[in-house]
């Protein structure tokens, strides 16, 4: 009954048609029409979310259905699945996030920058200036046909290869912290990881649509998509940066299992993948084996000023800051006793000065984003859109998660920034860029591109 009902709420759902040629035979069983009709490929499992959330509502009725052509009731609490709220609630969070992440900037890099002789205000003025770029660049991004994306998303993904293995070249690529993932040309450093991100959630449903329309058998059909993506994620974890490429994976993951990898290949796949990752680049790396028995395990009195420190820190920061912080600017362990204060651990500074209300703000913050970008994936009727959409939502959201799991203990320290607050201008210009992306994908959904259009 059940099953019935939701292929009935299916059937009415807009789904994306293909024109192909339809051979039918006349009479006498030779002659042929040529005539070409729409063809409605299966739904993808996101196609089957949206009919299980929206049951029901006039969302969930056919384009025939007399009361289709009514309004949605987003009266009362029914406001937050209002696709209009959402295109500005992302955007208002968005905003948010990049204006306190700047003030935080200031406040735990202002100390060390003192103490080095430089002028208190070095690295906000620097951030403030990729912020301004970021911004930009996104609002360009926003008026960009989403077409354009899509047609150029493979010149942009090679590009971003390109750029990550130089990387690797003597002379031109530059580590830090071990991990090799910058390139230095000049007075100019960028980090290309962070470009192969966004150009990884534009490429990847380009692939798996364009695979859809194949003839090809099932496993050859899934191999270019999974072959050049594996080939993105090589260039990544090349240069041992463990952490981005564990994100770059979450995009990819999520790209294939909304466009509809069967099941028990992606288990199978995601399996491989977690033991070839431990074999190839964990167990042999003491340094890593060391932070993740540190994170799990007790630590020492030498390994507390050795891989432990940084975590020890940050947890006395986390601790001291109580229910409402010891005050904006008042923070005690960013006197050079928390290292990366300013960049992956600026989270414990915020928890420490602006307590848990502050970190509980932040974390808020980034729920606002990931809900109104998914609200509004399930209820656009592009199906290259809402999968742009929902990779954006896994880059943004999952990295937040994983620095704030890294801040408070949960996961080993890996060296991942807070998106949007988090010091560094590649990280921020590209978190900006992929918001900006996101707009744009919005602003083609029916409700907010009628309503843009009355604005």
């Amino acid at each position: 009954m059940a099953n019935s009902k939701l292929d009935d709420i299916l059937s009415k759902l807009p789904v994306r048609r293909s024109s192909t040629d339809v051979s039918r035979r006349s009479g006498d069983g030779t002659g042929r029409s040529g005539r070409k009709t729409d063809v409605a490929p299966h739904p993808d499992p996101l196609d089957k979310a949206v009919a299980m959330v929206t049951a029901g509502t006039s969302f969930s009725r056919g384009a025939d259905d007399p009361e289709s052509n009514r309004p949605a009731d987003y009266s009362g609490w029914r406001c937050v699945f209002n696709p209009l709220w959402c295109y500005y609630g992302f955007i208002i969070a968005v905003g948010a996030l990049t204006l306190f992440g700047l003030m935080m900037v200031f406040s735990s890099s202002s100390v060390d920058l003192v103490a080095s002789g430089k002028s208190p205000w070095n690295q906000l003025i620097t951030q403030t200036g990729y912020a301004l770029g970021g911004a930009f660049i996104a609002f360009v991004l926003s008026r960009v046909p989403v077409k354009f994306f899509r047609r150029f998303a493979a010149v942009a993904l090679g590009i971003a290869i390109v750029m990550q293995l130089l990387t690797m070249v003597p002379g031109i690529g530059s580590s830090a912290g071990g991990n090799v993932g910058w390139v230095h040309i000049g007075s100019v450093r960028w980090q290309p990881a962070e470009i192969l991100k966004w150009a990884v959630c534009l490429w990847m449903p380009t692939a798996i649509l364009a695979m859809r329309k194949t003839k090809l058998p099932t496993v050859k059909a899934w191999a270019v998509p999974i072959g050049v993506f594996l080939l993105a994620f090589g260039a990544v974890i090349v240069g041992k940066d463990l952490g981005t490429a564990m994100i770059v994976v979450l995009i990819g993951a999520s790209a294939l299992l909304v466009g509809g990898l069967p099941i028990s290949w992606f288990l199978g796949l995601g399996g491989l993948g977690v033991v070839g990752i431990l074999l190839l680049f964990v167990t042999g790396n003491s340094n890593r084996m060391s932070r993740i028995l540190a994170a799990y395990g007790t630590c020492t009195a030498e390994q507390a000023q050795g891989v432990c420190y940084q975590s020890i820190h940050g947890a006395y920061a986390m601790a001291s800051g109580g229910l409402t912080g010891v005050g904006l600017g008042n923070s005690r362990e960013k006197w050079n006793y928390l290292p990366a204060a300013h960049n992956d651990f600026i989270f414990a500074v915020i928890g420490e000065e602006l307590g848990f209300l502050g970190a509980l703000a932040v974390v808020l913050g980034f729920v606002v984003m990931g809900w109104c970008l998914i609200n509004i994936a399930m209820h656009h009727r592009d199906a290259y859109a809402r999968m742009v959409i929902m990779c954006f939502v896994v880059w943004i959201v999952a990295q937040a998660l994983v620095n704030i799991g890294v801040v408070v203990g949960l996961l080993p320290v890996m060296g991942l920034p807070m998106p949007f607050v988090s010091y560094g201008g590649t990280a921020l210009v590209m978190c900006l860029a992929a918001a900006g992306t996101a707009v744009a994908m919005a602003r083609t959904q029916t409700d907010i591109k009628a309503a843009l259009a009355k604005a």
